[in-house]
């Protein structure tokens, strides 16, 4: 996870967040993740509390 931290009236506030997800998972497996990485932030709650004040990107990484 990587994230921007910008200054705001001498306080220190995230702006942005940018995920990583690293799953153990075949080639094979590559369609139904992308799937399920395409709609999880629908359904993640910390996203859904979030997303209005911190630009949060996502990618998704298949490990063998």
């Amino acid at each position: 996870m990587h994230g921007e931290v910008e200054k705001d009236e001498g306080v220190l506030m995230i702006r942005k967040i940018h995920v990583v997800y690293r799953l153990k998972a075949g080639e094979e497996d590559r369609k139904v993740v992308e799937r399920a990485h395409e709609i999880h932030a629908e359904r993640c709650p910390v996203y859904r509390s979030i997303y209005t004040s911190i630009d949060i990107t996502t990618e998704c990484q298949l490990d063998n």
